[in-house]
């Protein structure tokens, strides 16, 4: 090494400068895109995720759900008269039943940052999530991610522009946590499944 660089730092020097002021712990970690945000923090929820390119193929998975909880010929819960046929084609009774083995309804959102599911009235009516079925089965599409519930209220907000829904909230823990920890308080883990088809 010359004397020069010695004393004045070589480029390779500035490199490296630069490259630890750009990892710096000071500086915010790099952004992933919402929905691989969403997929990794819904996983590491415990929810089950369904990416489907059409509707025959979530057709396909919805029966592969049934089939692998033998789900045939029970009760469902859906308050969405769009979903009824996904029950009405496996002969699902989903009038007023009295044990449901699950609920199937859509979604408002889906909340990367939290990997949660974002419900309100028009798809569990007035239920708490603790009242609901331990299983769920979700359809919703990729237009459907947001950042964060911020972002998931003022879609709802700008959604439904007269008849705002009630009773919003969100569904995030899918699995019994392994140690207890005050946040999940309150909050029955419920089986998740997501059907997630790609719109965009």
């Amino acid at each position: 090494m010359s004397l020069f660089k010695k004393i004045f730092g070589g480029a390779s020097d500035v490199n490296n400068e630069e490259k630890n002021q750009e990892t710096s712990p000071f500086l915010p970690d790099e952004q992933l895109p919402a929905d691989e945000l969403f997929t990794q923090n819904f996983r590491k929820n415990g929810g089950k995720f369904l990416y489907c390119e059409n509707l025959p193929e979530v057709h396909e998975q919805f029966l592969n759900i049934l089939e692998e909880n033998d789900w045939f010929e029970c009760e469902a819960l859906c308050f969405e008269p769009k979903l009824y046929s996904l029950l009405d084609e496996n002969r699902l009774t989903h009038d007023k039943p009295s044990n449901p083995k699950f609920l199937l309804a859509g979604c408002e959102n889906l909340v990367a940052d939290e990997g949660s599911v974002l419900l309100s009235s028009n798809q569990i009516k007035q239920n708490k999530p603790n009242d609901l079925p331990a299983n769920i089965v979700i359809f919703a599409t990729t237009s459907q991610i947001v950042s964060n519930k911020s972002d998931g209220l003022r879609v709802i907000k700008k959604k439904y522009d007269k008849e705002y829904p009630t009773n919003i909230t969100t569904i995030k823990y899918f699995e019994k946590a392994k140690e207890e920890d005050f946040l999940q308080y309150g909050s029955a883990p419920k089986n998740l499944y997501l059907l997630l088809l790609e719109d965009l």
